[in-house]
């Protein structure tokens, strides 16, 4: 019994769609009747556990498993039962860039909702489990036509008003006005991060994020005290660096699908010059990089390059620890003339959605970009704003003249805002509660030594493992 279980535990919308051909085939099979009842025997079994599979949401398989499994139980049944007609796979389209589309239609089925009996799904988990309607991405994500019961205490964060913009198709769920400090090391939403990037010349440290006049200050200045080698947000020891700033983050990987805003200043590179170039990068952005499974980033970086240089970003990679050109797209250097990012505080946004992610500047949109050869991120993250600045090299990113820079230099953050997509019914978890996440969501998932988080799980790299470095809290 115990193994029958764990080969159902494989069954999956290609199976799914070998069952459903037996339903469409029943005249065919009239001839072998005996045949034809076994068959649909086994399937309504198969469609009862299928639906117990979905609602326990298993996490722990991956996909190449599965559909290697579901291809050869498929191709078994098909050389015994004869099944070989009425196949309802439909290649994927631009508007549904999801492997194993299905027959039926999102116009009929109402987004967001499940039923075992369709050849087709329309809520966010189809994404996973790759059975989405042909139609599933315009229908649902592209106007956001239905709506998710949301907690009544909306909106989560330290929000200031009552009033804020809607968003068709969305929920505004989090917001940060910055009018009050946040307690970095005992908030239930935010904390910051230890760590600091190798191609970057500062460490983050919880100093350097400050609150005041109603907006969160980032400050980059130099380093002259002292850091533990380790650091947990990186899950490995980096090398002392010349300069420190800070990096403000969600605690847990539990947003994925909505709206991201924020409305923010860059830094002036010279004090009360805006008008001079440097070399800095300001950001917000979403990331997942558990050292390293699964490498996932939607960004928009701000940087020091010109006075409107602004780009996006989006990078999709699994077991890699390091930057290579294939996992990422951008419009880097990108520059928007008329805007000057350092003098004038800006609104910022993308819409991350399934198979789709929309970038806005100012409420304009001004990038978009679909599954292709980089496909969308698709699992949860965490949402981060940081500043930092590049290490001396022939063509930095950020800008070329890093000899401008002097420091003190900080960037300010007027608010933040984020609004659930209507279709997402997982992330974030109603209550904000991780005990709603899976145990890849919590994998490697400590941000500093103090934020109370077990870092559970090895380090991948270069195709082996290694146990993570451990800091105190002090």
């Amino acid at each position: 019994m115990e193994q029958f279980a764990m080969s159902i535990l494989f069954l999956t919308p290609l199976l799914w769609t070998a069952c459903l051909s037996v339903d469409d085939s029943t005249s065919a099979l009239r001839e072998t009747a005996a045949s034809a009842a076994t068959a649909e025997e086994q399937c309504l079994s198969l469609r009862q556990l299928r639906g117990q599979l979905l609602q326990a949401d298993d996490r722990e398989f991956h996909e190449d498993q599965i559909m290697d499994h579901a291809k050869e139980v498929s191709r078994r049944q098909n050389e015994t039962s004869g099944v070989h007609k009425g196949t309802v796979r439909h290649e994927a389209t631009e508007d549904a860039p999801i492997s194993g589309t299905f027959i039926g239609s999102c116009k009929t089925y109402p987004c967001g909702t499940f039923a075992k009996n369709r050849s087709c799904q329309c809520n966010d988990e189809c994404t996973r489990y790759k059975n989405c309607c042909a139609d599933y991405v315009k229908q649902c994500a592209s106007h956001g036509s239905h709506a998710v019961l949301a907690p009544p205490h909306l909106p989560y964060g330290h929000p200031s008003s009552k009033n804020y913009p809607e968003r068709n198709g969305f929920t505004l769920w989090l917001v940060e006005d910055f009018d009050r400090p946040i307690d970095l090391d005992n908030d239930p939403i935010w904390t910051w991060s230890d760590g600091g990037l190798r191609e970057g010349q500062v460490r983050f440290t919880k100093e350097q994020i400050s609150f005041n006049g109603g907006k969160m200050q980032i400050k980059v200045q130099k380093n002259t005290g002292w850091q533990q080698p380790c650091s947990h947000a990186q899950t490995e020891t980096i090398p002392r660096k010349p300069l420190v700033s800070g990096e403000l983050r969600t605690r847990y990987n539990m947003f994925r699908y909505g709206r991201y805003e924020v409305r923010m200043r860059a830094p002036h590179v010279q004090f009360l010059k805006p008008q001079v170039d440097g070399n800095f990068v300001a950001s917000m952005f979403v990331f997942r990089a558990a050292s390293f499974r699964h490498w996932r980033e939607v960004d928009v970086e701000v940087t020091g390059r010109r006075a409107g240089a602004i780009s996006t970003n989006v990078l999709n990679a699994d077991h890699t620890s390091r930057w290579h050109r294939w996992i990422e797209q951008t419009d880097y250097p990108k520059t928007y003339p008329g805007i000057n990012v350092r003098a004038e505080f800006h609104t910022y946004a993308f819409e991350w959605l399934p198979g789709v992610i929309r970038w806005y500047i100012d409420g304009r949109k001004v990038r978009e970009k679909r599954n292709d050869n980089l496909k969308v991120p698709e699992m949860s993250a965490k949402v981060m704003l940081n500043l930092w600045i590049y290490r001396p090299t022939k063509y930095p990113f950020g800008g070329f003249e890093l000899k401008n820079d002097r420091f003190p230099m900080q960037s300010e953050y007027d608010w933040f805002r984020f609004y659930r997509w209507n279709g997402d019914m997982h992330y974030p978890p109603s209550d904000m509660d991780p005990k709603g996440l899976s145990k890849d969501d919590l994998y490697l998932t400590s941000n500093n030594p103090c934020d109370g988080i077990p870092q559970v799980g090895l380090v991948e790299k270069n195709g082996r493992q290694y146990p993570a470095c451990y800091a105190k809290c002090r």
